[in-house]
């Protein structure tokens, strides 16, 4: 007789671990009608069996011994949402040698493991879907792998982390300063008291590598990754972005051009016409370009239980849906082109400039004749006094240079007599290119 269920182990019971539990618990109907199958979660693994939870009716399910999950022939699903590296790896990789397939939250393991884990997969034959990986409650992966796979991408754009955006968002719309703003976040749980993840960008390029090795299908790997946080940016430079026309948010991009590749992650100036530009709060948003569609975006609550759980239950019907189709494990595609990355001098981009100089005559000339030999043309200028008027503040919007060409600049700068301080040097975009 054909089953009527498939039974799952849940690794992890925290926030996101109990909004599955809810989730399946109430839409129990709902998912049986979608699968024809009930979800049973068998077992769940947690670090103490005795702490008091939320879920009453799972404590006969709970364990401390993940061979109870590994070996147990009837779970045919592992979920996992207890995150880090380690054990996280060795269980998903012992779950799929034992042909069970496996649903994740993990960013972290998937952006630095993520082909090894897939490669198993194809192995033997095994779904593993990460959905929740990247931008909680948006399905932006299954878009990447299914909706477009017909066309072939070429830039991938986004506000993949809540808690900066929360910040810079506060910045912007109260002229708060970067410090204010992270004690705020942090009281009201938005940002961990060790923000380092989140505020210097990491956290953000952990998914731009995953993006980037699903979009451009090339095993990407984080240290690919060009990264720089938001600490540094300051009420001042979003001020004088915001008089030039621009909001700044902490950006992930990956752009491909021919075969060549970059992806980063940096505070970015987009035009206040840009949709990504009216991105607030803790939401997220990632802007797709295809070559045959053309500009899409996505745009969701990027954590939080349910929102994020919600993309797990839906990683997991896939996987029950499959396995009522026979086609486990054939619809994963591990990278499979050569990563070819761009050097400095291929990748081009609008700056904006924000330096401190004397108060001289000639100064600005200098300036620009700096820039015009390394072929940087200014599209927008701006100088205020600076320091009681004993020095002036000179803001530059650039037209597109080359990130080496740009760093020159940068370097050749801080050994002039006439330029006290480069203050600030962020990327533009959403512009000629």
């Amino acid at each position: 007789m054909e089953k009527q269920s498939i039974k799952l182990g849940l690794m992890g019971f925290g926030t996101v671990g109990t909004g599955v539990v809810r989730i399946i618990q109430a839409h129990q109907e709902d998912l049986q009608k979608q699968t024809g199958l009930s979800i049973e979660v068998s077992r769940i693994l947690v670090q103490d069996a005795e702490k008091s939870r939320n879920i009453s009716s799972m404590e006969g399910a709970l364990t401390t011994d993940p061979a109870s999950l590994l070996d147990d022939p009837e779970i045919e699903v592992i979920v996992e949402v207890i995150g880090g590296i380690h054990p996280a790896k060795e269980y998903i990789l012992g779950a799929l040698e034992r042909g069970k397939h496996v649903v994740t939250a993990n960013k972290d393991l998937m952006a630095l493991h993520g082909a090894e884990i897939l490669e198993k997969a194809q192995e033997k034959g095994c779904d593993v879907f990460y959905e929740a990986s990247v931008a909680g409650g948006i399905p932006i992966l299954r878009a990447l792998v299914e909706g477009f796979s017909s066309d072939r991408i070429a830039k991938m754009m986004g506000i993949v982390n809540g808690t900066t955006n929360y910040i810079m968002t506060k910045m912007s719309q109260e002229g708060a300063e970067y410090s204010e703003v992270l004690k705020e976040a942090q009281a009201l749980g938005y940002a961990e008291q060790d923000p380092t993840s989140d505020v210097e960008g990491f956290d953000a390029a952990r998914k731009m590598a995953i993006l980037a090795t699903l979009g451009f299908r090339v095993p990407m790997k984080l240290e690919d990754v060009d990264v720089k946080g938001i600490s540094s940016v300051s009420k001042e430079d979003i001020a004088y972005g915001k008089q030039l026309g621009y909001e700044i948010k902490l950006l992930g991009l990956a752009r491909r051009d021919e075969e060549a590749i970059e992806v980063s992650v940096q505070p970015t100036l987009v035009p206040k016409s840009h949709p990504l530009a009216s991105v607030n709060g803790v939401f997220n948003a990632v802007y797709v370009h295809g070559e045959a569609v053309g500009e899409t975006m996505f745009y969701g609550p990027g954590a939080g239980e349910l929102p994020t759980a919600t993309a797990v239950v839906s990683d997991l019907v896939t996987v029950v849906k499959n396995r009522k189709l026979g086609v486990n494990g054939r619809g994963m595609v591990a990278p499979y082109k050569e990563k070819v990355l761009k050097e400095d001098s291929e990748k081009f981009s609008k700056y904006f400039l924000r330096i401190v100089v004397a108060d001289k005559r000639g100064v600005l000339a200098q300036i620009t004749q700096l820039l015009a030999d390394k072929n940087i043309s200014l599209e927008q200028v701006i100088q205020q006094p600076f320091n009681n008027g004993r020095e002036a503040e000179i803001i530059m919007i650039t037209h597109l240079s080359s990130k080496s060409d740009m760093d020159a600049v940068l370097a050749y700068m801080e050994q002039m007599d006439i330029v006290s301080t480069v203050q600030s040097c962020y990327r533009v975009e959403g512009g000629d290119k």
